[in-house]
C-alpha cells in the first residue's frame, strides 16, 4: 500500500502467511528449541538502566549501537527477557536491539506513578517515547500484547520516531478488549480488573501454559518483584483501550500484526483488525508468545518488514 493510499484511507486485504509448511526452514529451527536458564544475563546481551519519566527502567541491548535500531516492548507481567531468543537473530542480521521492563514490572518495579497517580497510558507512552527519543531514530518498534496499545498511542502522537510497527499478539479490539478473549470474554464485562489480574497471575504461576521448567522459573520469579498494583491497573487500561484504527490506517509507517494460532483472541478478530488498519498479517503455530516459541519465524518476518521499510 502506498503512502498516498494510506492517507486517502484506501485499504487492501492484509497479507496472510500461516507458517505451517513442513519444509519451512525457520519452522524447522524453531521445533527443537531447548529449555534454558531465562533468569541470567543472556549471551551477547548488555544490561543497562534507562532513566525514563516514570523512573529507572531495567533494559537489555544486543548488537552494535551504530546499526539500525529495533525496540522490543514486553507486555503486562512480562519482561525484556521475553525477547532473548528473538533479539540475537535481529542483531545478527545487522540491527541494534533494545528492550526494557515496563514501569512496575520485574526489574523496573521501582519506576511508576507519583503520589496519587496511577499506571496509566500517559505514563507508559511517555516512557516509550523517551526511550525512542534517546537513541537513533526512527526505530523499528514491536509492542507485545498490552504494549501493542502503548506503541499504537506513541505512533499516533510521535510518528517521526517509528520506522515500522509490529503488533505482536496485541489486543485486536478497542474499548473493553477482554470481551473477545476466549476464556473470559462473556464474563469480562462483570469481572473487575483486579479479578482479571488475579486469574492471569494464577494461570501463569500454576503453569496453565505448560511452560518448560527454565521458563516457568522466570515467570514465577518476576512476581516476587513486580508491583501487583501495576498489573491491576494495566488490566483496567485494557478494559478501556483507545480506538486508534483510523490513525493506524492513515500512517505511512509499515505495519505488521503477528499472532499465534492459539492466541488469547480468536484469529478472526486479529485478521479483521489487520485488514482494517492495512497491516500485513502473519500467523504462527503457537500460542500467545511467538517471540518465545517461534522466534526464527518471527525474526524472518520482521527482517522482511524492515527491508521493505
Amino acid at each position: 500500500m502506498s503512502i498516498r493510499e494510506r492517507r486517502r484511507g484506501v485499504h487492501r486485504p492484509a497479507g496472510v502467511i500461516e507458517s505451517h509448511a513442513p519444509d519451512d526452514p525457520a519452522a524447522a529451527l524453531d521445533r527443537p528449541l531447548p529449555d534454558r536458564d531465562w533468569t541470567g544475563l543472556a549471551p551477547g546481551a548488555m544490561a543497562f538502566r534507562f532513566e525514563a519519566p516514570s523512573g529507572s527502567l531495567a533494559a537489555l541491548a544486543w548488537g552494535e549501537s551504530g546499526h539500525p535500531r529495533v525496540v522490543l516492548v514486553p507486555g503486562a507481567t512480562g519482561s525484556k527477557e521475553d525477547f532473548v531468543l528473538l533479539a540475537p537473530l535481529l542483531a545478527g542480521a545487522g540491527y541494534f536491539v533494545e528492550s526494557y521492563d515496563l514501569a512496575g514490572q520485574y526489574e523496573s518495579a521501582g519506576a511508576g506513578p507519583g503520589a496519587g497517580q496511577s499506571y496509566d497510558y500517559r505514563l507508559f507512552t511517555a516512557d516509550l517515547v523517551a526511550v525512542l527519543d534517546a537513541g537513533a531514530r526512527p526505530a523499528h518498534v514491536l509492542g507485545y500484547s498490552f504494549a501493542g496499545i502503548v506503541a499504537e498511542i506513541a505512533l499516533a502522537t510521535r510518528p517521526d520516531l517509528f520506522a515500522s510497527l509490529v503488533l505482536l499478539a496485541a489486543p485486536p479490539l478497542a474499548g473493553q478488549t477482554f470481551r473477545g478473549v476466549r476464556w473470559i470474554g462473556p464474563l469480562s464485562w462483570l469481572l473487575p480488573a483486579h479479578t482479571i489480574a488475579s486469574l492471569m497471575v494464577w494461570g501463569l504461576v500454576t503453569n496453565r501454559n505448560h511452560a518448560p521448567p527454565g521458563r516457568l522459573h522466570l515467570v514465577q520469579l518476576r512476581f516476587e518483584d513486580t508491583i501487583r498494583r501495576s498489573i491491576d491497573e494495566i488490566m483496567q487500561l485494557m478494559k478501556n483501550a483507545p480506538d486508534l484504527r483510523a490513525d493506524l490506517a492513515r500512517s505511512p509507517v509499515p505495519l505488521l500484526v503477528a499472532v499465534g494460532e492459539r492466541d488469547l483472541w480468536p484469529l478472526e478478530l486479529h485478521r479483521a483488525f489487520a485488514g482494517r488498519i492495512g497491516a500485513e498479517f502473519r500467523v504462527y503455530r503457537t500460542g500467545h508468545s511467538p517471540c518465545e516459541t517461534t522466534p526464527h519465524q518471527l525474526a524472518r518476518d520482521l527482517l522482511a518488514l524492515y527491508a521493505r521499510s
